[in-house]
């Protein structure tokens, strides 16, 4: 389905962005694995990749830093010659009440999730304009549709990132380019693995389906929407949440 494709995929070192590098690669992609403090997991999630006949390699940068976006991507596009697809899905969380919350705790947030994104859109637009094709797939959250309890700065920057997303999608359509956004709800992670069992009952609880989301799951979605299957597909916010969004 990605054959012959060149995909970019930030904060791919584990969870939702390694089994997106995973899928894409399955389905003949050759996959960029962003990273920024994670490299053996990285180059761990390359390794698998090309240990089952992908093609792989890993690639450090900060999403939060302008310039250093710029420069993965110039040199990215250098050697391969261009980027097909373009996955946001660097993320942090820094989660706190607000009335407690620092102002570094806020906008460290933000700089990662809603600028980073921000950051490699910015960057990677003007090849994509020139190709007159791309699929941007932004990762958001339900937090970012519903607000959440002490997630203030996290449910603001993927409530930012949908923004960004219908924003984009609006500009970047008259080149054939399709921007979209998945917004995964409870998905097995080493966040959800260290939750205690009674937590982790509520969360199930609230969800309809009565269950906590895969991350292959949500890389399925994203398989699709960097697919041709999707091409008349663009602008849209797709919860992956088990029904919480309801």
């Amino acid at each position: 389905m990605l054959t012959d494709k060149i995909a970019l995929v930030t904060g791919a070192s584990r969870g939702i962005g390694a089994a997106i590098a995973k899928a894409f690669a399955k389905e003949g992609a050759a996959v960029i694995i962003n990273y920024n403090g994670s490299g053996e997991k990285a180059q761990a999630v390359a390794d698998e990749i090309i240990l089952n006949g992908g093609a792989a390699e890993i690639y450090q940068c900060s999403v939060a830093d302008f310039d250093a976006c710029r420069q993965m991507i110039e040199t990215l596009v250098k050697k391969y010659g261009r980027i097909d697809i373009l996955v946001n899905n660097a993320g942090i969380t820094k989660d706190g009440l607000l009335m407690k919350m620092s102002e570094e705790d806020f906008d460290s947030v933000i700089d990662i999730n809603l600028k980073g994104a921000f950051h490699t859109i910015r960057h990677m637009s003007r090849y994509f304009l020139k190709q007159r094709s791309g699929k941007i797939i932004n990762i958001s959250s339900v937090s970012g549709i519903l607000g959440n309890a002490g997630q203030a700065n996290y449910s603001a920057s993927k409530a930012g990132v949908i923004g960004l997303t219908k924003s984009t999608a609006r500009e970047l359509a008259s080149r054939g380019i399709q921007v979209n956004a998945i917004a995964p709800g409870f998905i097995e992670t080493d966040m959800t693995d260290a939750m205690q069992a009674e937590a982790k009952e509520r969360m199930t609880d609230a969800i309809p389906l009565k269950r906590i989301g895969k991350p292959e799951e949500i890389a399925d979605l994203a398989v699709f929407l960097a697919s041709a299957k999707s091409d008349y597909i663009t602008g849209q916010v797709i919860a992956a949440d088990g029904g919480m969004s309801i």
